[in-house]
Formats: structure tokens, sequence, C-alpha cells
């Protein structure tokens, strides 16, 4: 399993949400982490959505959206990463918006990793909103990996 230490030094932070496409901004991001010797910081964030909490909808007591959030971040960095990584990985969640936690663990950063959401045609040439945002404000450089096209 990762460690969650937070070591100092060189490092690349990858968002993930367990969607396809930030599983290839991890795999990029961890090629690239052992190609240039550096740490792998793997992060997910969770928020209550405020459309259901404003909307008095109740919300079930049993909810652990900070424990759902680090299963799915385990699983993901397993099914894509295995155990054969060559480089530290440290792991954060977060809640908070993505945007703005991906920006904040990218302080310092070589690079933020991110995965672009866009679908079809020619949506998918548009970046998705937390694409657009870190890389309007990142104070590092951002790569945002799309998913291969389809194959016909």
């Amino acid at each position: 399993m990762p460690d969650n230490s937070q070591p100092s030094g060189h490092f690349i932070v990858v968002g993930i949400d367990g969607s396809d496409e930030s599983k290839g901004a991890l795999r990029w991001a961890a090629r690239q982490a052992e190609v240039t010797g550096v740490e792998l910081r793997v992060v997910i964030s969770w928020h209550i959505s405020s459309m259901a909490y404003g909307a008095g909808l109740p919300l079930p007591a049993d909810l652990d959206f900070e424990g759902g959030s680090q299963e799915v971040l385990e699983r993901t960095i397993k099914e894509v990463l295995g155990e054969g990584l060559s480089v530290p990985v440290t792991t954060q969640v977060v809640q908070g918006y993505p945007a703005p936690v991906l920006l904040e663990a990218a302080k310092g950063a070589d690079l933020l990793v991110i995965g672009s959401r866009g679908h079809g045609a020619f949506t998918g040439m548009l970046l998705g909103s937390v694409s657009e945002h870190c890389v309007t404000h990142a104070t590092c450089p951002v790569v945002v990996v799309r998913r291969p096209p389809a194959k016909r």
C-alpha cells in the first residue's frame, strides 16, 4: 500500500476520481515520475453536493464520503499501478472541490497531471471545468491526459 507521508523534494501531483480519464492520467504521471525519478502524489477529493444538501434532501447517517474516496483511490492505484512502481507514492484524500484541492496539492510541484473529462466527438475536444481551472490557475506546468480515441 502507498505511503502517506509527505517527503520533501521534487514531486508530481496527479488527480484521480476513478474515471477512465483519471486512470489514464495516473498511468501517464507514474511513467513520468519513474523517468524523472521523483515522488508521485496521488490526490482524490470529495465534497457533499450543495444541490443535494441545500435542497434539504436527507443524507443517510452511514454515508462515508471520505472512506468511499479512500477506497476509490486504493482500488485505482492497485488497478493502474500494481505493485511495481520504482518511485515513492504518497496519497491524499481531501474534502473539497477538485480544482482548488488539486491547485493546493500542486504548490511546489514539478508537474500537475489531470484527465480530461470531455465526451463525444466535438465536446471531447474541450477541457472539463476542473481541467480548465487547473490549466488556468496552476503555479506549475499542467498535463491534461485525454482518453485515447475509440477504435473503429
